[in-house]
């Protein structure tokens, strides 16, 4: 099931479940959040080309990022290949939507994409063991952890680089029913492949990142846990358009703007 937050333009955000044939889909409006109260028709309906769509979660709480959980990727920087999944916290106001703009900010030179698979959850978890980590997911979705890469070297910490407001596009909906074992995650920088990987070479997988994060940490229902990038990040420019897209679920695609 794919959930979609949307609004008609003149209406309060909304969810809704999106249906139908590529090219023709439609989107059937639900009762509040489902994460809280499930699934409920309204009985309204759209043509999905005629709403916009939202960032399908607006985490309550926090967005949790696994850094370098790729080897290659690790390698392209020069950075060792972590023993254990390497967590960092990306503010909730840095989380925008499809289409929404990502601000340009003055204060770097090196603002960089990094496509990605985001985990939602579901429910109240800690200490949770591997093998239940898919009892507290609820959905996944596209994410793109940008990073300007000149802050994070020079900070020294990566609290600046990666939560500038607008760092955190997600969508374009949740897909509740996915095996994120190995999918493939593409980014499209103006149309041309940068970064063309699997799910499969995550070093450490969705169960294995959810049970670490877990350990120390308590993750609300609406808190989204960005999994890590493949290699092949690089530089974006106000002006340039860049798509994510994930098997399964679909594309999310956002264009960058200077910060006037």
């Amino acid at each position: 099931m794919r959930i979609a937050r949307f609004t008609t333009g003149d209406e309060q955000p909304t969810y809704g479940v999106v249906g139908g044939a590529d090219g023709d889909e439609v989107v059937a409006s639900i009762v509040g959040d489902p994460l809280y109260v499930g699934v409920e028709l309204t009985g309204a309906q759209y043509s999905l080309a005629a709403v916009r769509l939202l960032a399908p979660v607006i985490p309550r709480s926090k967005v949790v990022g696994i850094g370098r959980n790729y080897a290659a990727h690790a390698e392209e920087l020069g950075n060792d290949v972590p023993a254990v999944p390497l967590v960092f916290l990306k503010p909730n106001t840095s989380v925008v939507g499809p289409s929404d703009p990502i601000v340009y900010p003055s204060q770097s030179r090196d603002v960089q994409f990094e496509g990605e698979l985001a985990v939602v959850i579901g429910r109240i978890c800690r200490d949770l063991p591997i093998d239940r980590a898919d009892e507290v997911v609820y959905g996944y979705t596209v994410g793109n952890d940008v990073t300007a890469r000149d802050l994070q070297a020079t900070d020294g910490q990566w609290a600046r680089a990666k939560g500038f407001d607008s760092f955190c596009p997600l969508g374009p909906w949740i897909e509740t029913d996915l095996d994120p074992s190995d999918l493939a995650v593409t980014t499209r920088l103006n149309g041309a492949v940068q970064q063309d990987g699997r799910t499969s070479l995550m070093l450490h997988d969705v169960p294995a990142v959810i049970a670490h994060v877990t350990s120390f940490m308590t993750l609300l229902p609406g808190d989204v846990v960005l999994t890590g990038t493949p290699e092949g990040v690089g530089p974006m420019r106000p002006g340039d358009e860049i798509s994510v897209t994930i098997q399964g679920i679909g594309t999310l695609t956002n264009k960058v703007v200077s910060r006037d």
